[in-house]
């Protein structure tokens, strides 16, 4: 992925230059620069460490099409297609969104007064079909990304343990939470741009 000339979430949110919506992002100049910075940060870092650049197109095309936000879902998957040797990956990155679908957040806090906002919700795993394109260390990357989009109250050592028996490394798995947590935001302030724009 070359990176865009133009701010990401600006792209994504469709926003012109002098429009409405430029006006109200330029009132926070410093968000608007360090979300980029982050994006850039993540996807065309100058030290890439040992997450390859195809596990994360992989990992952001699944984030994005549990979000089922349009433009987002839409980017992330022809980035990830635009990666070589991807299109088998990729065709499994959509069937396992499509069969990870959910509303969230659910899962179960540790006994005590949040209990009662305990929600049940379904875990996701891999199909053996997907796991057989997408290797053990992307598999578990996608069924972790699940628990992190859907169940974040359900994270934990066994969640961990996981990734690292599948081949992630702890400073992997650091990238991969940032990912998904930057994703996240990003995903979730485009849908909030778009809807200012409908207003």
């Amino acid at each position: 992925m070359t990176a865009p000339t133009a701010d990401v979430i600006d792209l994504l949110a469709g926003i012109e230059p002098g429009s409405r919506l430029d006006g109200i992002r330029a009132q926070r100049p410093a968000a608007r620069e360090n979300a980029q910075k982050s994006w850039l940060a993540l996807f065309e870092p100058e030290i890439p460490g040992t997450v390859t650049a195809l596990e994360r197109r992989a990992v952001a095309a699944f984030v994005a099409a549990l979000h089922r936000e349009p433009a987002p879902a839409g980017f992330y998957a022809d980035a990830l297609a635009g990666q070589d040797g991807s299109a088998a990956i990729a065709a499994a990155i959509a069937a396992e969104a499509e069969r990870g679908a959910a509303t969230g957040p659910y899962g179960q806090y540790p006994a005590g007064p949040l209990s009662v906002e305990d929600v049940a919700g379904p875990v996701h795993r891999v199909a053996d079909d997907s796991r057989r394109v997408l290797g053990p260390r992307l598999a578990a990357a996608l069924e972790h990304t699940h628990l992190l989009v859907f169940r974040p109250r359900d994270a934990s050592t066994a969640a961990l343990q996981a990734l690292l028996d599948a081949g992630w490394s702890t400073t992997d798995i650091v990238t991969l939470s940032q990912l998904v947590a930057f994703l996240s935001f990003q995903i979730r302030v485009v849908a909030g741009l778009r809807a200012l724009a409908a207003a």
